[in-house]
């Protein structure tokens, strides 16, 4: 029962992709077109790659919420107390409330009590307590930047960085599903075509039967048209075997609401003439290298980021090297009495360390540095890569439209040959083998022409994961 529920709600899902994202043709009513505008769109919402890309963003923003945890105030409480033998040796509280600030600066107030007989005489405070406000501040390390300053300068960085990879990801994800919608109107296609060869060459062993009935041909022609037609009928078994392929192949990238898989019913078809809608769908019509914005480009961003954070990482370790030199100040006064300020009632303290060799700290300020220079190398290289390889795949896209031009042109002279033969064969000029030249040249053009077609729209594509247009995938 349950698998049957199952069943109909993907039948229910199925037909609900079909209404909402497919055009019907014209022609028949019963063969629904799946754009790869609209299958794109489907896979930019729903498949659970591009979800866990977004993920990883707020991923990232959440790290920046941690981060600024280091600096939230903090409400400290110390008491023990120790009684033996109906003695109090001690009872202690101490409260302190700490503010850190950006710079490494901390605000801190309390308030302390301490009485008992067997108590240290330098803790000693009056009755009703003592109170404290006063500030601590690092003047070597720690003054400039933290570890709590860079744990939150490099949240926010990451921040940028995720959203750079995100659109590097969804690019390639789209790239993919792309090459497999173009798999998937070859196969389509290349069976078309087998099924329509195979066609002419029944009508055409039909004829010649009834010919060789008719005493007009000889009856070893019959042998030869049944060959053709058995090769028709092989070719068009191999391609349905690989449309099978292509079409579960395609349903991988096939998603809806609550990550619920689709598969593609055998109705649906690809758009046809997709060499001419490919620019327009990828955004990839009339882009000129110097019309690309470089600096905003999802590759050259996540390269600047990620050196942006090796910077975070070298101040911090150079700043290592300077000695800890922190000064701590407090006014203490009674409680009632806090509000008379008297610069006599005090307590400062010094602390002081450094190092004699500072091997460790050296060592990783120049680690630090090292990454950094190769990071500044990483992305200048990439730069100029990601130039040249856009630059070649505007120059390919432009030979390719040169080449499809060529091929239809082949096709149709082809084509006009093999009108031309089988005219003669009428006429009892030509042969059967003549007639069957003709069409498998045509054929192989024609196959040749799907091929050239599949290259023209797998190079926009191959630009449209380079260029990672950020308009596009957001």
């Amino acid at each position: 029962m349950q698998q049957k529920n199952k069943g109909i709600m993907r039948a229910t899902i199925a037909l609900f992709l079909v209404f909402s994202f497919l055009s019907y043709s014209q022609e028949n009513a019963a063969d629904s077109i799946l754009t790869l505008d609209a299958y794109l769109g489907y896979v930019k919402q729903f498949h659970p790659l591009v979800k866990q890309a977004n993920i990883e963003v707020s991923q990232a923003q959440s790290e920046i919420i941690a981060s600024r945890g280091g600096f939230d105030p903090k409400i400290e409480v110390d008491y023990e107390n120790k009684q033996f033998k109906s003695t109090e040796y001690y009872d202690l509280l101490t409260t302190t409330f700490k503010i850190p600030t950006w710079y490494g600066v901390e605000i801190k107030a309390g308030f302390d009590r301490m009485e008992g007989d067997f108590l240290n005489p330098q803790n000693t405070t009056p009755d009703n307590g003592l109170a404290n406000l006063g500030i601590s501040v690092p003047l070597g390390q720690g003054l400039l930047i933290n570890d709590r300053m860079a744990d939150l300068k490099k949240a926010k960085i990451f921040v940028n960085l995720s959203k750079a990879e995100r659109d590097l990801e969804v690019a390639n994800i789209l790239y993919l599903a792309s090459n497999s919608y173009f798999n998937w109107y070859r196969n389509y296609n290349e069976y078309k075509l087998y099924q329509t060869f195979l066609k002419n060459a029944t009508i055409r062993y039909d004829g010649i039967i009834g010919l060789i009935d008719a005493g007009d041909r000889p009856a070893i022609d019959s042998v030869e048209a049944g060959i053709l037609v058995k090769s028709r009928k092989l070719n068009l078994e191999q391609a349905r075997l690989k449309l099978v392929k292509s079409k579960l192949e395609l349903s991988n990238f096939l998603w809806f609401e609550n990550n619920l898989p689709l598969e593609l019913q055998d109705f649906i078809t690809p758009e046809s003439a997709l060499e001419k809608s490919i620019e327009n769908t990828l955004r990839t019509n009339g882009l000129l290298l110097a019309t690309i914005d470089f600096e905003n480009h999802p590759k050259i961003k996540s390269l600047q980021n990620k050196v942006s954070i090796l910077e975070v990482d070298k101040r911090l370790k150079g700043n290592l090297l300077l000695p800890t030199l922190n000064l701590n100040y407090n006014y203490i006064s009674e409680p009632e009495f806090v509000r008379d300020f008297n610069t006599l009632n005090y307590q400062y303290g010094v602390n002081f360390s450094l190092p004699l060799f500072l091997r460790k700290e050296r060592g990783n300020f120049q680690v630090a540095k090292f990454k950094l220079q190769d990071a500044e190398l990483d992305l200048q290289f990439e730069n100029q890569v990601l130039k040249n390889k856009i630059e070649y795949q505007l120059e390919e896209i432009n030979s390719l439209k040169s080449q499809i031009d060529i091929a239809n042109e082949l096709v149709s002279n082809f084509q006009t040959m093999l009108d031309s033969e089988e005219k003669l064969f009428l006429f009892g000029e030509s042969s059967l083998f003549l007639i069957n030249t003709r069409e498998n040249s045509l054929l192989s053009t024609s196959l040749q022409q799907i091929d050239t077609q599949i290259k023209f729209c797998v190079s926009n594509s191959d630009l449209f994961r380079l260029i990672a247009s950020p308009e596009f995938n957001n």
